[in-house]
Protein backbone atom coordinates (compact mmCIF):
# COMPACT_ATOMS: atom_id res chain seq x y z
CA UNK A 1 0.00 0.00 0.00
CA UNK A 2 1.50 3.32 -1.13
CA UNK A 3 0.73 6.26 1.13
CA UNK A 4 1.59 9.93 1.01
CA UNK A 5 1.07 12.85 3.41
CA UNK A 6 -0.30 16.03 1.82
CA UNK A 7 -2.07 19.24 2.83
CA UNK A 8 -5.84 18.69 2.90
CA UNK A 9 -8.32 21.08 1.29
CA UNK A 10 -11.96 20.17 2.04
CA UNK A 11 -14.60 21.49 -0.38
CA UNK A 12 -18.35 21.25 -0.86
CA UNK A 13 -17.66 19.70 -4.26
CA UNK A 14 -15.91 16.71 -5.83
CA UNK A 15 -12.67 16.96 -7.82
CA UNK A 16 -12.00 14.35 -10.50
CA UNK A 17 -8.65 13.39 -12.09
CA UNK A 18 -7.94 15.53 -15.15
CA UNK A 19 -10.31 18.32 -14.17
CA UNK A 20 -9.29 21.92 -13.51
CA UNK A 21 -9.94 23.43 -10.07
CA UNK A 22 -9.90 27.24 -9.65
CA UNK A 23 -9.78 28.44 -6.04
CA UNK A 24 -10.21 31.84 -4.40
CA UNK A 25 -8.36 31.40 -1.10
CA UNK A 26 -8.96 33.88 1.72
CA UNK A 27 -9.19 31.92 5.01
CA UNK A 28 -5.99 31.99 7.06
CA UNK A 29 -5.69 28.20 7.36
CA UNK A 30 -5.72 27.87 3.56
CA UNK A 31 -3.51 30.93 3.08
CA UNK A 32 -0.97 29.17 5.31
CA UNK A 33 -1.30 26.08 3.12
CA UNK A 34 -0.59 28.06 -0.04
CA UNK A 35 2.38 29.82 1.54
CA UNK A 36 3.79 26.40 2.40
CA UNK A 37 3.17 25.08 -1.12
CA UNK A 38 5.00 28.09 -2.57
CA UNK A 39 8.13 26.85 -0.78
CA UNK A 40 8.16 23.89 -3.17
CA UNK A 41 10.53 24.51 -6.11
CA UNK A 42 8.74 25.49 -9.31
CA UNK A 43 10.04 22.43 -11.15
CA UNK A 44 8.38 20.11 -8.60
CA UNK A 45 4.61 19.45 -8.25
CA UNK A 46 2.83 21.58 -5.65
CA UNK A 47 0.36 18.98 -4.48
CA UNK A 48 -2.51 18.98 -2.03
CA UNK A 49 -5.52 16.70 -1.59
CA UNK A 50 -9.14 17.71 -2.12
CA UNK A 51 -11.89 15.86 -0.28
CA UNK A 52 -15.62 16.51 -0.41
CA UNK A 53 -17.25 17.52 2.85
CA UNK A 54 -19.75 15.01 4.20
CA UNK A 55 -20.78 16.96 7.31
CA UNK A 56 -19.48 20.46 8.03
CA UNK A 57 -18.79 23.83 6.46
CA UNK A 58 -16.38 24.71 3.67
CA UNK A 59 -15.81 28.16 5.18
CA UNK A 60 -15.37 28.78 8.90
CA UNK A 61 -18.45 30.40 10.50
CA UNK A 62 -18.32 34.20 10.19
CA UNK A 63 -15.17 34.14 8.10
CA UNK A 64 -14.53 37.25 5.97
CA UNK A 65 -16.99 37.44 3.11
CA UNK A 66 -19.87 35.85 5.00
CA UNK A 67 -22.92 37.92 6.04
CA UNK A 68 -22.13 38.14 9.77
CA UNK A 69 -18.81 39.93 9.73
CA UNK A 70 -19.29 41.25 13.27
CA UNK A 71 -18.59 37.80 14.74
CA UNK A 72 -15.12 36.40 15.13
CA UNK A 73 -14.37 33.48 12.80
CA UNK A 74 -13.98 30.08 14.40
CA UNK A 75 -10.20 29.59 14.82
CA UNK A 76 -7.92 26.73 13.84
CA UNK A 77 -7.52 24.24 10.99
CA UNK A 78 -10.57 22.17 12.05
CA UNK A 79 -13.03 25.10 12.13
CA UNK A 80 -16.43 23.90 10.95
CA UNK A 81 -15.46 20.21 11.00
CA UNK A 82 -15.90 19.20 14.65
CA UNK A 83 -13.55 17.46 17.07
CA UNK A 84 -12.78 14.55 14.74
CA UNK A 85 -12.52 16.07 11.24
CA UNK A 86 -11.94 12.77 9.44
CA UNK A 87 -15.62 11.93 10.12
CA UNK A 88 -16.66 15.13 8.32
CA UNK A 89 -15.07 14.15 5.00
CA UNK A 90 -15.79 11.55 2.35
CA UNK A 91 -13.21 8.77 2.39
CA UNK A 92 -12.05 9.10 -1.24
CA UNK A 93 -10.67 12.33 -2.69
CA UNK A 94 -8.32 13.50 -5.40
CA UNK A 95 -4.80 14.91 -5.43
CA UNK A 96 -4.56 18.37 -6.98
CA UNK A 97 -1.44 19.79 -8.62
CA UNK A 98 -1.33 23.58 -8.37
CA UNK A 99 -0.09 24.95 -11.69
CA UNK A 100 -0.36 28.54 -10.49
CA UNK A 101 -0.54 30.08 -7.01
CA UNK A 102 -0.87 33.86 -7.21
CA UNK A 103 -0.89 35.99 -4.05
CA UNK A 104 -3.16 39.05 -4.05
CA UNK A 105 -2.51 42.36 -2.34
CA UNK A 106 -5.02 41.48 0.39
CA UNK A 107 -3.03 38.37 1.32
CA UNK A 108 -5.41 35.91 -0.33
CA UNK A 109 -4.50 33.63 -3.22
CA UNK A 110 -5.83 32.77 -6.65
CA UNK A 111 -5.04 29.15 -7.38
CA UNK A 112 -5.44 27.05 -10.49
CA UNK A 113 -4.93 23.33 -9.95
CA UNK A 114 -5.64 20.10 -11.81
CA UNK A 115 -6.86 16.81 -10.37
CA UNK A 116 -4.39 13.97 -10.83
CA UNK A 117 -4.84 10.80 -8.75
CA UNK A 118 -7.60 9.36 -6.59
CA UNK A 119 -6.67 8.80 -2.94
CA UNK A 120 -8.28 7.23 0.11
CA UNK A 121 -8.23 9.20 3.35
CA UNK A 122 -6.51 7.24 6.12
CA UNK A 123 -6.00 9.83 8.84
CA UNK A 124 -6.10 13.59 9.41
CA UNK A 125 -3.57 15.65 11.37
CA UNK A 126 -4.79 18.97 12.81
CA UNK A 127 -1.68 19.84 14.79
CA UNK A 128 -0.41 22.51 12.37
CA UNK A 129 -1.74 25.70 10.82
CA UNK A 130 -3.73 23.68 8.27
CA UNK A 131 -4.97 20.11 7.95
CA UNK A 132 -2.73 17.41 6.52
CA UNK A 133 -3.70 13.84 5.74
CA UNK A 134 -2.20 10.42 5.30
CA UNK A 135 -3.51 9.18 1.95
CA UNK A 136 -3.46 5.88 0.10
CA UNK A 137 -3.10 6.25 -3.66
CA UNK A 138 -5.79 4.40 -5.62
CA UNK A 139 -5.24 2.90 -9.04
CA UNK A 140 -7.76 2.96 -11.88
CA UNK A 141 -8.70 -0.44 -13.31
CA UNK A 142 -10.58 -0.52 -16.64
CA UNK A 143 -13.07 -3.26 -15.77
CA UNK A 144 -15.08 -5.19 -18.35
CA UNK A 145 -16.20 -3.62 -21.64
CA UNK A 146 -15.02 -0.12 -20.69
CA UNK A 147 -14.50 0.89 -24.33
CA UNK A 148 -18.02 -0.03 -25.46
CA UNK A 149 -19.52 1.55 -22.35
CA UNK A 150 -17.62 4.79 -23.00
CA UNK A 151 -19.13 5.00 -26.49
CA UNK A 152 -22.61 4.52 -25.01
CA UNK A 153 -21.99 7.15 -22.34
CA UNK A 154 -20.84 9.68 -24.94
CA UNK A 155 -24.00 9.11 -26.99
CA UNK A 156 -26.14 9.48 -23.88
CA UNK A 157 -24.22 12.60 -22.88
CA UNK A 158 -24.81 14.23 -26.26
CA UNK A 159 -28.54 13.58 -25.88
CA UNK A 160 -28.38 14.97 -22.36
CA UNK A 161 -26.60 18.08 -23.60
CA UNK A 162 -29.27 18.73 -26.20
CA UNK A 163 -31.73 19.03 -23.33
CA UNK A 164 -29.39 21.50 -21.70
CA UNK A 165 -29.09 23.67 -24.80
CA UNK A 166 -27.48 26.98 -23.99
CA UNK A 167 -25.46 25.68 -21.02
CA UNK A 168 -22.20 26.10 -22.90
CA UNK A 169 -20.04 26.25 -19.82
CA UNK A 170 -20.91 22.60 -19.19
CA UNK A 171 -20.37 21.46 -22.75
CA UNK A 172 -17.86 18.80 -23.68
CA UNK A 173 -18.82 18.75 -27.34
CA UNK A 174 -18.74 22.36 -28.50
CA UNK A 175 -15.46 23.14 -30.24
CA UNK A 176 -13.57 20.28 -28.62
CA UNK A 177 -12.69 16.74 -29.61
CA UNK A 178 -13.85 14.20 -27.09
CA UNK A 179 -11.28 11.79 -25.64
CA UNK A 180 -11.27 8.09 -26.52
CA UNK A 181 -9.74 6.91 -23.23
CA UNK A 182 -12.65 5.36 -21.26
CA UNK A 183 -11.34 6.52 -17.87
CA UNK A 184 -10.96 10.10 -19.12
CA UNK A 185 -14.49 9.96 -20.56
CA UNK A 186 -15.83 8.68 -17.25
CA UNK A 187 -14.27 11.53 -15.27
CA UNK A 188 -15.18 14.28 -17.73
CA UNK A 189 -18.81 13.22 -17.87
CA UNK A 190 -18.96 12.87 -14.08
CA UNK A 191 -17.67 16.41 -13.69
CA UNK A 192 -19.81 17.98 -16.43
CA UNK A 193 -23.17 16.41 -15.60
CA UNK A 194 -25.44 18.36 -13.26
CA UNK A 195 -25.47 15.98 -10.30
CA UNK A 196 -25.47 16.47 -6.55
CA UNK A 197 -22.32 15.99 -4.47
CA UNK A 198 -23.21 12.53 -3.08
CA UNK A 199 -23.80 11.23 -6.61
CA UNK A 200 -20.53 12.71 -7.90
CA UNK A 201 -18.77 11.23 -4.89
CA UNK A 202 -20.21 7.81 -5.71
CA UNK A 203 -18.83 8.12 -9.24
CA UNK A 204 -15.40 9.10 -7.93
CA UNK A 205 -15.37 6.05 -5.66
CA UNK A 206 -16.38 3.56 -8.38
CA UNK A 207 -14.45 0.29 -8.23
CA UNK A 208 -13.30 0.62 -11.85
CA UNK A 209 -13.87 2.62 -15.03
CA UNK A 210 -16.54 0.27 -16.37
CA UNK A 211 -18.55 0.47 -13.15
CA UNK A 212 -18.43 4.28 -13.29
CA UNK A 213 -19.52 4.31 -16.92
CA UNK A 214 -22.44 1.95 -16.24
CA UNK A 215 -23.61 4.20 -13.41
CA UNK A 216 -23.26 7.27 -15.64
CA UNK A 217 -25.26 5.67 -18.43
CA UNK A 218 -28.20 5.10 -16.07
CA UNK A 219 -27.88 8.57 -14.56
CA UNK A 220 -27.72 10.34 -17.93
CA UNK A 221 -30.78 8.53 -19.23
CA UNK A 222 -32.71 9.33 -16.06
CA UNK A 223 -31.62 12.98 -16.00
CA UNK A 224 -32.44 13.42 -19.70
CA UNK A 225 -35.94 12.09 -19.07
CA UNK A 226 -36.41 14.49 -16.15
CA UNK A 227 -35.21 17.50 -18.14
CA UNK A 228 -37.49 16.53 -21.02
CA UNK A 229 -40.43 16.96 -18.65
CA UNK A 230 -39.26 20.38 -17.45
CA UNK A 231 -39.51 22.46 -20.65
CA UNK A 232 -40.25 25.68 -18.78
CA UNK A 233 -37.04 25.62 -16.74
CA UNK A 234 -34.17 27.47 -18.49
CA UNK A 235 -31.10 25.33 -19.01
CA UNK A 236 -28.91 27.94 -17.39
CA UNK A 237 -30.84 27.46 -14.15
CA UNK A 238 -30.17 23.73 -14.27
CA UNK A 239 -26.42 24.25 -14.51
CA UNK A 240 -25.93 27.19 -12.20
CA UNK A 241 -23.90 26.23 -9.15
CA UNK A 242 -22.33 28.06 -6.22
CA UNK A 243 -18.75 29.24 -6.53
CA UNK A 244 -16.37 27.96 -3.87
CA UNK A 245 -15.46 30.66 -1.38
CA UNK A 246 -12.11 29.03 -0.83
Amino acid sequence: MTTVRLPLFPLNSVLFPGLVLPLNVFEERYRAMMRELLKTPEDEPRRFAVVAIRDGQEVAPSAPGLPDQASRPEPGPTAGFGDDPVKSFHAVGCVADAATIREREDGGFEVLATGTTRVRLRSVDASGAFLTAELEELGEEPGDEAGALAEGVLRAFRSYQKRLAGARERSLTTGTELPDDPSVVSYLVAAAAVLDTPTKQRLLEAADTASRLRDELELLRAETAIIRNLPSLPATELTRGATSLN
